[in-house]
């Protein structure tokens, strides 16, 4: 079951998915400058290949990003309690990453409803890229 509410919904209940890409070396370019994060190996392709890379790769923080919109896409974006990733591979120049958050517990905590909800980022393969959760207030 989908919950189109997040205010209702339960244990086992899945996000709507979300999915962003194919990632372009435009994107990652674009995402150097909004983020400040201006590591070379991210879009200088002969420093990636310097340090042992084949090409440029994704910030991990874009695809965590991606996450985040996942669920403000869902829920307001007050609602955020607690949001953590893991990173776990990769994401390379032409992956989609496609998101994934099914809800695992709803509970008391803060004088509130609170939702628990576990995070994927997958590429279009189905190889996890990064893995994460996240806590919602059921407003």
């Amino acid at each position: 079951m989908n919950a189109n509410r997040y205010q209702d919904a339960r244990a086992g209940d899945a996000l709507p998915a979300f999915t962003a890409g194919p990632v372009s070396r435009h994107a990652l370019a674009l995402y150097c400058g909004a983020s400040g994060d201006h590591n070379p190996i991210h879009v200088d392709l002969d420093f990636a290949r310097s340090a042992g890379m084949d090409d440029v790769f994704a910030h991990g923080m874009l695809s965590a990003a991606y996450l985040a919109r996942l669920l403000t896409t869902w829920a307001p974006q007050s609602a955020l309690r607690e949001f953590a990733v893991r990173f776990v591979a990769i994401t390379h120049v032409g992956d989609e990453v496609r998101c994934t958050g099914q809800v695992v517990e709803r509970f008391e905590a803060g004088g509130e409803t609170r939702l628990r909800i576990e995070l994927n980022a997958r590429s279009q393969t189905g190889e996890l890229r990064l893995s994460g959760v996240a806590v919602l207030a059921a407003l």
